[in-house]
């Protein structure tokens, strides 16, 4: 049995920033510093992961909103962490902010939602598409 999910739930995920998270690696071809992609997959992880220990097996969660503002530039070497805070719940619908840092200052904040959703149905829905089944 999972436990209860409750508004408050934190989260955080850590990153070093690389080569292979910069924005020239996601096809900016002159800023050398940490992508605004990278951040805000290191957001989704934290909030996913606040989360699962609370679903039921086989339920996972998915995003399926962001708001972010990407505030500084974070240079490669340099560590960044988002914490993240569950503030709402709406039937599957979680609603969460987020703030990202790196060892200077603050990086990002946003918001994100997330749906909680049946895995296998989920995937059951992808592999339909890839084979042309359904709309």
């Amino acid at each position: 049995m999972a436990k209860l999910l409750e508004v408050g739930v934190k989260g955080i995920a850590r990153d070093e920033v690389t080569d292979q998270n910069t924005a020239i690696a996601y096809g900016n071809t002159v800023v050398n510093v940490y992508a605004s992609p990278a951040m805000i997959g290191l957001m989704e992880k934290a909030t996913l992961e606040s989360v699962l220990p609370y679903l039921e097996e086989g339920m996972t969660t998915v995003g399926t909103r962001f708001e972010v503002q990407h505030l500084s530039p974070t240079p490669v070497g340099k560590k960044v962490a988002v914490y993240s805070t569950l503030v709402g719940i709406v039937g599957k619908k979680l609603l969460f902010t987020f703030e990202a840092w790196d060892d200077k200052e603050q990086i990002g904040r946003g918001t994100h939602e997330r749906f909680i959703v049946d895995l296998d149905s989920f995937l059951q829905r992808a592999r339909e598409k890839k084979i042309g089944k359904g709309t």
